[in-house]
């Protein structure tokens, strides 16, 4: 029987072990402070549910899959403590993401900036459409991505991460990011991508829970002082996102959206 729960942004359906958690935001899923905070929680209750044995992350299929964080909330900060503040979201997300002990499938579909490619980085196994496009472009900002570097370094390594996030401007392929291992399948469209989420979904909530959690503790093995690095690399993003420079850029990205 199905089971929905609701909180900002952020929607959880349970259904045959199977829980699917549903982000939207009229801008192109971005991601403001109460929607990161909901979208931990979301995964916090998943992960101490015992009848829930896959987890889904999927988006508002509209353009963007995620278009990273909210541009109205990186202008509103006005300290370093305020910056931190919003940019420990996107890490608590991660780590949350981190130790669910489930496996999370991520469907993905449409562009994913920033936020959104660590999001993807995150999940255990990322399906997408054959249209996904992927930009690392904080750099180009003024902010860098180093909340998110760490878990998309431990997909693609530093040569992948180096080019991603070095040329800021550039969308780079679902191919690309397929042959970098960052996506684990690509489907050529949305409705074949929604039928390969469920199909794989449904047929992992078919394995001995136990063994499924043991494998996942084996492969995300050396990330126990995430807590930590994530939160260091939180304070710099949120002293950076301070610069005359970046609040420029800022401003001329906003007027433009």
């Amino acid at each position: 029987m199905a089971n929905q729960s609701m909180m900002e942004g952020i929607q959880v359906l349970k259904d045959n072990g199977v829980a699917r958690i549903h982000f939207a935001h009229d801008k192109q899923n971005a991601f403001p402070a109460t929607h990161l905070k909901a979208l931990q929680a979301a995964f916090e209750e998943v992960s101490n549910d015992d009848d829930i044995h896959v987890v889904v992350l999927q988006s508002d299929p509209v353009k963007a899959f995620c278009a990273g964080a909210s541009f109205d909330e990186l202008l509103a900060v006005k300290t370093p403590d305020e910056g931190k503040a919003f940019f420990m979201g996107f890490a608590n997300v991660i780590n949350a993401m981190r130790r669910c002990p489930q496996p999370i499938i991520g469907r993905i579909h449409g562009k994913a900036v920033g936020g959104g490619v660590g999001l993807i980085a995150a999940c255990d196994y990322a399906l997408a459409t054959t249209q996904t496009e992927v930009k690392l472009s904080e750099i180009a900002i003024g902010i860098g991505p180093f909340v998110i570097a760490p878990a998309v370094l431990r997909k693609i390594g530093t040569a992948a991460l180096s080019d991603l996030s070095l040329a800021a401007h550039a969308w780079k392929s679902a191919d690309w990011a397929h042959a970098k291992g960052l996506l684990s399948e690509l489907h050529s469209d949305f409705d074949a991508l929604e039928e390969a989420v469920a199909q794989h979904a449904n047929r992992l909530a078919t394995y001995t829970p136990q063994a499924v959690a043991e494998l996942k503790k084996a492969l995300w093995k050396g990330t126990e002082d995430w807590d930590n690095l994530l939160e260091h690399n939180a304070a710099v993003s949120g002293r950076l996102v301070l610069s005359e420079r970046t609040q420029q850029t800022l401003h001329q990205l906003k007027s433009k959206s």
